[in-house]
């Protein structure tokens, strides 16, 4: 059996005794145990805090309950799904409220596993940008609120480059010729294979006018002309070194280390970093010294970056359903709640109003322009399936171990024979 598998069941399998014997206590506070529990992952301790926070500030303002007490999950998105996923199937009541990825609300919300938010629909839909309010909506039904959204953006270097690269190509090309003055690599991002290779290769097929699907989201598209494009481009990058060395192995945090230690010229990750980069991480080598752009464009084609971000959901299971859609409401429309996630955390807000008195922020500057045309990753209830092909396909074709033509052939079957239930 593969090591990597091994480690990785294990991990699940803790993190889902943990969670279960977390939930056998009473929130804090509540007495009865009709406090709520909210679970939430990401990455490291820059999603820890802002739960932390945003809890804190509930139950201050509700000092007779329902307490909130936040629990963890597993770092990756693909963990997070696994260990929620038993949880759910087994109608276990350990945690109310929970995270969820925006990939993954039609699933979810196909299998039961969702509260139907209709009765705190019109404040969030008078509150939330459009893009992240898209990622909670299914079949017509609200199932889950945003609270934060994201984008893929570039961090560079002030002090080696002028300004960021405005394409790819200038990318590749700025990037060989600082990173060999300065002994370090031109490129670093997260090419594990994982959601987050998932992530990156769309960015890339989107910016070359590709689409998975058509707007049905039942009609496969993913012309194979731009499919391949996309899997060269990462392929020319990783053999001829644009990526960093250790690439196909890093995530998010392996990539960031990576650029705070100086070792890189440009970085594509995600918002939260730039405070982390520029001084929040002691051991930022680069603190000050960092800047945040939109995505490069492939020339002749538009700007766009995939978006992310989390929603809350009420879990079906809760002991306290309505004190649950209570808090997620008030997650996602206070205000307070909102400027403190993107002041203190550089998570983007979903709430509307936020964004005025955030204009001279150097990251929100950003992602007002970035978040408008921001594409969510396929809304289909196969997605895990697509994604988990995905990522051995393309994560084989870009190290070389696959031909790039064979694999997105091979792809672009896969995605028909699935939505087809063959």
């Amino acid at each position: 059996m593969n090591t990597d598998a091994m480690v990785s069941r294990r991990t699940l399998l803790a993190a889902a005794v943990a969670l279960i014997t977390a939930g056998c206590a009473p929130a804090a506070g509540s007495g009865s145990g009709e406090g709520l529990v909210w679970v939430t992952g990401g990455i490291a301790a820059a999603d820890q805090g802002p739960a932390m926070d945003i809890a804190k500030r509930w139950n201050q303002s509700h000092p007779h309950g329902p307490t909130v007490r936040v629990e963890a999950l597993p770092p990756s998105a693909d963990q997070q799904r696994q260990v929620l996923g038993l949880e759910l199937n087994a109608g276990l009541r350990n945690f109310d409220i929970f995270d969820l990825d925006v990939a993954f609300t039609p699933e979810f919300a196909q299998r039961g596993w969702l509260v139907d938010l209709h009765d705190v629909r019109s404040h969030i839909e008078q509150a939330a940008l459009p893009g992240p309010l898209q990622t909670a909506v299914w079949n017509g039904t609200l199932w889950a609120v945003p609270y934060v959204t994201d984008a893929g953006v570039l961090f560079y270097r002030t002090d080696l480059v002028d300004k960021p690269p405005a394409t790819w190509e200038e990318l590749v090309e700025i990037g060989h010729q600082v990173g060999e003055r300065n002994g370090i690599a031109p490129f670093v991002a997260d090419g594990k294979q994982y959601e987050g290779l998932v992530v990156q290769y769309l960015e890339y097929f989107w910016g070359l006018g590709g689409d998975v699907f058509d707007r049905d989201g039942q009609s496969v598209l993913f012309q194979l002309d731009k499919a391949l494009q996309a899997v060269e481009f990462m392929r020319s990058a990783f053999l001829e070194g644009v990526y960093a060395p250790g690439f196909d192995t890093m995530d998010v945090e392996e990539a960031r280390n990576t650029f705070k230690a100086g070792d890189a010229v440009f970085l594509r990750l995600w918002p939260y970093a730039y405070q982390q980069l520029n001084g929040a991480d002691p051991d930022s080598l680069v603190a000050g010294r960092v800047g945040i752009a939109a995505l490069p464009v492939f020339r002749g084609h538009d700007p766009v970056a995939a978006l992310g971000g989390h929603n809350l959901a009420v879990s079906p299971f809760s002991r306290n359903i309505p004190g649950a859609k209570e808090f997620v409401r008030f997650a996602a429309t206070s205000p307070e709640v909102q400027l403190m996630l993107a002041q203190r955390y550089s998570r983007p807000p979903t709430l509307k109003v936020t964004y005025h008195d955030l204009a001279a922020d150097p990251v929100m500057s950003v992602l007002a322009t970035v978040l408008p045309t921001a594409k969510p990753r396929p809304a289909t209830t196969h997605w895990a399936t697509i994604s988990a092909q995905m990522q051995q396909q393309i994560f084989a074709a870009y190290t070389g171990s696959s031909d790039p033509a064979s694999t997105v052939g091979a792809l672009r079957r896969f995605l028909i024979a699935t939505v087809n239930g063959s």
